[in-house]
């Protein structure tokens, strides 16, 4: 397994992630045994970086991990934990906390959740306007110092707030949704980590499956919050699917798949993006594994990039009422 040092001053970590949102009901029904099993075969693998939300199933997710990850060496993986997101008992999201006490409870429930003593990296999910960015990194801070935590990492935050949490302690990665169709963090926000030395941890490099060569006109079954995105809903689904299609022709030029080759575009931007898949079955975690068998080189690149330019995608990648959540969106 390729490896990459996640900003500079956080570990080492496999030049792709997985991330595990999907394998809680986001996308669906997932079968729990191909859950377990797609964890053990990402360790097999050698990635060890692991990426959760403690509010995903509602705290479904971490337990799932813990049982998955039972037995394991500690220091064979690393565990992302975003925390913040307040869901009601109906799955609907709330807003964001990220009061000091907040996140001391948030990480009390999410250790139990995960059987762990401490979690590699923790991030606030969102920014909470009600609460300045210094108060919430602090109380990490503090949790670090106590050795319930080792780094502090950032989520859809812009470059002022990414500032002044790196004024209060070191971050070692940004987690933001980059991929050939959605971009935005080209627009400054990568100029700011690249100059304080954040790293990149990519989620949404296949546009949750859109760009990934597998979705069609009906992925988004009943139960499937890709059913209220923006992209995946009428003629903003077809003219998206056309796009993937395009991807798949420039794709298979370059002897990729098209999630592999969305993959390696992610990989390729840059040593400090750290691209992480939502595979939630061995099969697809497999093929996204083969998006490293060779970097991509420039006129590769490039060449995706015709296939897909920027700005291409039809629709936003949240809903409207989510994406005024986002402090990446504030220009």
């Amino acid at each position: 397994m390729q490896m990459r040092k996640l900003g500079k001053t956080g570990p080492e970590v496999s030049a792709i992630g997985l991330g595990a949102m999907g394998m809680s009901g986001m996308y669906g029904p997932a079968d729990r045994g191909e859950s377990l099993a797609t964890v053990h075969a990402a360790l097999d693998a050698g990635i060890n970086l692991i990426d959760t939300g403690d509010f995903y199933g509602m705290g479904h997710n971490e337990m799932l991990l813990g049982e998955a990850l039972k037995g394991a060496p500690r220091d064979s993986y690393l565990l992302s934990v975003k925390f913040g997101a307040q869901r009601d008992p109906r799955g609907a999201f709330l807003g964001f906390d990220g009061r000091p006490a907040a996140v001391k409870t948030a990480l009390a429930y999410s250790l139990q959740r995960l059987g762990v003593d401490h979690i590699d990296i923790y991030r606030p999910a969102r920014l909470d306007p009600n609460v300045p960015i210094e108060d919430t990194v602090g109380a990490i801070a503090e949790l670090i110092k106590a050795g319930y935590v080792r780094h502090i990492g950032l989520s859809e935050v812009g470059s002022a707030t990414i500032r002044r949490a790196a004024a209060v302690h070191p971050i070692v990665d940004l987690q933001i949704e980059y991929a050939l169709v959605s971009r935005g963090i080209e627009d400054g926000i990568l100029d700011t980590t690249r100059e304080l030395g954040i790293g990149i941890t990519a989620y949404g490099v296949l546009s949750r499956g859109l760009i990934s060569g597998h979705a069609t006109s009906d992925t988004a079954q009943p139960g499937d919050f890709r059913g209220h995105s923006p992209r995946f809903q009428g003629e903003n689904l077809a003219k998206n699917l056309e796009l993937a299609e395009r991807l798949r022709a420039a794709a298979a030029t370059i002897g990729l798949t098209p999630a592999q080759a969305a993959i390696a575009w992610v990989a390729a931007k840059g040593d400090d993006m750290v691209p992480l898949v939502g595979a939630r079955r061995r099969d697809r975690l497999a093929e996204a594994l083969g998006a490293l068998k060779a970097p991509l080189i420039p006129a590769q690149v490039a060449a995706l990039e015709t296939a897909v330019p920027r700005g291409s995608a039809a629709g936003t990648r949240y809903p409207e009422i989510q994406m005024a959540m986002l402090d990446s969106e504030k220009r």
